[in-house]
């Protein structure tokens, strides 16, 4: 594995999210004061309205990056043109479906936005806006997933993440000068207007090799593989909306913009923290995948070593988050948008058991198996669809509003327990590893349950102070403490995390300077 290039990927991708993660939370903390918590709620409806819309992609980006790992090592550049060529091709035709997608939605938009009626908000202007600036990301998606399959994400995510930092930074003086949500909205559309400009001016110059122009034409062999893994991808893309978009949609539908609202703080939050320690992972797909078609047997080494740096960063993170997320709302956010405890409860619960899945998925895609499990998303969006909806009018009625949202969570919960966390490691080791997975499930709960009692213990733990900032840094402190005992039985009985640690840990004495 070309380890100085996944160091350089996960290191750019890290440093920037941190630097987004800070920049987002004070974008949100300044559209709550200026705008409103209800319109906070209705910016994420939209997020996870053009989510859904999404799923015109159909995963092609994932299965046609997938068959470019092989002609990337055999450097052979005119079926890399003829991929390339395709990747322009198709996205264009995509972006073109979702606009017009997003425009059939439009007229619907008063029935999923509960409580609009109180908002000072033009639904279809701002929800048109928000259309545009996600669809004019798909007029460069095929230079930065080229990038990507060259394995240079450190250049496509300083692009991005610049662009992102520039459209928090005008969002955040909109926000400040004209207390506007369209001209909020607007900030999104000139950010990925620059970001299309700088991808293509880079990866015009980068891969000049490659020509965008070809006039050849795949052949059957690679056109049938590509036809088979995006059949796999689009129902993985489905799956994947109907669980990860659909919660805010019923929440919104069936409770109301205003918990909406207050919901999307806690999985904002989350999300930003989830999206930092999974760059330990995603930026790494390509190098795998270059791997997996050098040295099968490596990737089972390396495989392992990751499942237990993924419950030993999950622990460290979630533990924190648990610890310190109702102080963080208030000092962030303001008094007043906090929810009940048990709810802080079972979304750091679901967030672990979906971060559990990143070591599976990450090979899964790197090893191109993903067709051999192409029926699972599918019964998982489903599942997640008809218990969101059951369980939070159940919870409503027996419970009231706030605790209608542990329903939604807990059908997600469910889900991911039986469906995901069953399916996706078999298929990966079936069809890539050719071993029994057995071994791998009784870890894997193990690893669930451990962290649900450790998680217990640290709500027993936490001190109640009236002080906010000294109430965050004591539970905070806490939750190190506790994560040091995953930490610890993660190298004690995992063998293979052991020896790759200390393998890295005598490279880096080898390298110090010795007085």
């Amino acid at each position: 594995m070309d380890k100085k290039r996944s160091i350089l990927n996960v290191a750019t991708s890290i440093v920037f999210k941190m630097i987004l993660l800070v920049s987002s939370l004070l974008v949100r903390r300044y559209l709550i004061k200026y705008i409103g918590n209800d319109v906070n709620g209705l910016n994420s409806l939209y997020i996870s309205i053009i989510g859904v819309l999404s799923v015109a992609e159909l995963g092609i980006g994932d299965a046609i990056t997938f068959c470019m790992y092989k002609p990337i090592v055999d450097r052979d550049t005119k079926r890399i043109s003829i991929l390339y060529k395709l990747f322009k091709k198709t996205y264009l035709i995509i972006g073109a479906i979702i606009t017009v997608a997003g425009c059939v939605v439009m007229p619907f938009l008063p029935y999923l936005a509960k409580g609009y009626t109180e908002l000072n908000v033009n639904l279809y202007l701002t929800f048109l806006l928000m259309l545009i600036s996600v669809v004019v990301t798909y007029l460069f998606s095929a230079s930065t997933s080229l990038m990507n399959a060259y394995r240079d994400n450190y250049v496509s995510t300083i692009i991005t993440s610049g662009g992102q930092l520039l459209q928090h930074l005008l969002q955040i003086l909109v926000l400040f000068s004209t207390r506007s949500f369209v001209w909020y909205l607007l900030c999104c559309i000139i950010s990925v207007v620059i970001q299309w400009i700088v991808t293509e001016i880079i990866a015009r110059k980068k891969y000049s090799v490659i020509q965008i122009d070809s006039a050849d034409h795949l052949d059957s062999d690679t056109r049938t593989e590509i036809i088979k893994n995006i059949k796999a991808m689009f129902m993985h893309r489905i799956g994947g909306i109907l669980v990860n978009t659909i919660d805010s949609i019923v929440i919104s539908a069936f409770v109301g913009l205003i918990v909406l609202g207050k919901y999307s703080n806690y999985t904002t939050i989350m999300a930003s923290m989830t999206g930092t320690i999974t760059l330990f992972f995603t930026p790494l797909t390509s190098t795998i995948g270059h791997l997996f078609v050098q040295d099968k047997d490596a990737c089972k080494r390396y495989y392992n070593f990751f499942c237990g740096m993924n419950f030993a960063l999950g622990c460290v993170f979630f533990l924190g988050y648990y610890s310190i997320i109702d102080n963080l709302i208030t000092l962030l956010f303001g008094a007043g948008l906090e929810m009940e405890r048990s709810i802080s409860f079972v979304i750091t619960v679901n967030y672990f058991i979906q971060f559990m899945r990143q070591s599976s998925l990450l090979f899964r895609d790197a090893s191109g198996t993903f067709y051999h499990d192409r029926w699972k998303p599918l019964a998982e969006g489903l599942s997640n669809l008809v218990f969101s909806i059951t369980f939070v009018l159940l919870f409503k009625k027996l419970l009231g509003d706030d605790f209608a949202v542990v329903g939604v969570i807990l059908a997600t919960i469910l889900t991911n327990l039986f469906i995901c966390h069953i399916v996706e490691p078999y298929v990966l080791h079936r069809y890539a590893f050719h071993m029994s997975t057995k071994k791998h499930y009784l870890q894997n709960y193990c690893y669930i349950a451990g962290f649900i009692v450790l998680l217990l213990v640290l709500d027993l733990c936490m001190v109640t102070l009236e002080n906010n900032w000294l109430e965050l840094l004591l539970n905070g402190c806490i939750a190190v403490g506790l994560s040091l005992i995953p930490i610890a039985a993660t190298i004690i009985f995992e063998k293979d995390f052991r020896d790759y640690a200390q393998s890295l840990l005598q490279k880096i004495r080898v390298k110090l300077p010795r007085s």
